[in-house]
């Protein structure tokens, strides 16, 4: 029914008529039958009512003990479950050899379930019995082959098996975020679904025509699709963050003070505003939470509390103001504190506080508590 029911056979004025667009039924997956709303059954009943069930199995008026003389060598139709056994072809073969002087042109068919063991079988038999050649096919063992599954199985197949994708509609909310990394300005949209999830994303970088902007428009495309196709943002903010290449630096968002790259600062920024999590993002603000909770459990004094609160100090300033705190680590006093150990969790220079070192990016430490 699907192949006589379609675009090619009612044309595109009829589907027009019937309410479709053309990028709909254009698509190479797209199924007249189903899109009306007829469901599987449905279309199933009707094939068998115009087309038949191609197999004398089940119909009227016919005794089950009739079968047999019916029976092929495969299956017949979608819901035949008889065929011939695989040494009923031998044993015709046999029956025969002794009349015919050269080997008999006769394949013995099995059925896809056959096993390496029925096949060996089959060609011990057939050495017993005294013929002079054999050949055996299993169904579906080619690619291609005369009779195989009908155009609706393999479409069906073909459905199931193939990615979805939930496009966004026509009108959509989105957000738009400015940022700057380093020297780069750029803006940053994110189209969203009705619940409130990002499905899109467009990237516009302040030099237009650059390397970088191109780049970062085939990122964001790139990123569009694999939203649209159900790759969780989480997933993905755990892949793209913290990755490091130029350009990097400071950033305009207090949250994020630092970033890696450009990827870098979109998924972190990404998983401060739809994820809700901080510690997702290594962001500031995770830190000076952990910072605070941390504070009350401190006991004891001297020098190496001293510099811890000083640490902390810096890096509270760090959120406020990044340009104060590079001045301040070009003028020596913090640059005393970074040895240029990175941050195993966000790759970032720690400073040293006393015999350890705290990440003023995510607030990674050196296992000091």
């Amino acid at each position: 029914m699907s192949g006589a029911i379609n675009v090619w056979t009612l044309g595109e004025k009829t589907l027009r008529r019937l309410g479709f667009k053309p990028e709909e039924y254009n698509d190479d997956r797209f199924n007249l039958l189903r899109a009306l709303g007829f469901t599987a059954e449905q279309v199933e009943e009707a094939n068998r009512t115009v087309c038949g069930a191609q197999t004398v199995e089940g119909a009227p008026d016919l005794k089950e003990e009739h079968y047999a003389v019916f029976d092929c060598a495969n299956k017949c139709g979608k819901h035949g479950e008889r065929f011939i056994g695989a040494m009923g072809h031998v044993r015709i073969m046999a029956a025969a050899q002794p009349f015919i002087s050269g080997a008999i042109s006769k394949t013995v068919n099995l059925p896809n379930e056959a096993t390496a063991e029925d096949i060996l079988d089959v060609y011990v038999e057939a050495w017993r019995m005294g013929l002079k050649a054999i050949a055996v096919y299993r169904d579906g063992s080619k690619i291609s082959q005369p009779l195989s599954a009908s155009a609706d199985e393999i479409e069906e197949a073909a459905a199931a098996n193939a990615p979805v994708r939930r496009r966004l509609p026509d009108e959509r909310q989105s957000v738009t975020h400015k940022f700057s990394v380093g020297e780069h300005e750029g803006y940053v949209t994110v189209g969203l679904y009705e619940d409130g999830h990002p499905g899109e994303m467009f990237l516009t970088m302040s030099k237009e025509g650059s390397t970088i902007s191109g780049l970062m428009d085939a990122f964001a495309t790139m990123t569009s699709l694999a939203l649209q196709y159900g790759v969780p943002l989480d997933a993905l903010v755990r892949k793209f963050s913290h990755m490091r290449f130029e350009p990097q630096g400071f950033t305009s968002n207090k949250q994020i003070p630092m970033a890696k790259s450009l990827v870098d600062y979109i998924f972190r920024w990404m998983a401060l505003k739809f994820l809700d999590d901080p510690a997702l993002a290594g962001s500031a603000a995770a830190y000076y939470a952990n910072a605070d909770e941390a504070a009350p459990a401190a006991t004891g004094s001297g020098p190496v509390r001293a510099e811890v609160s000083q640490t902390t100090e810096a890096l509270a300033a760090a959120s406020a103001d990044p340009v104060a705190v590079a001045i301040q680590t070009e003028d020596g006093d913090a640059a005393e504190h970074t040895d240029g150990v990175a941050c195993h969790v966000c790759g970032t220079i720690m400073l040293r506080s006393g015999t350890c070192y705290v990440c003023p990016n995510c607030g990674g430490n050196t296992g000091c508590g």
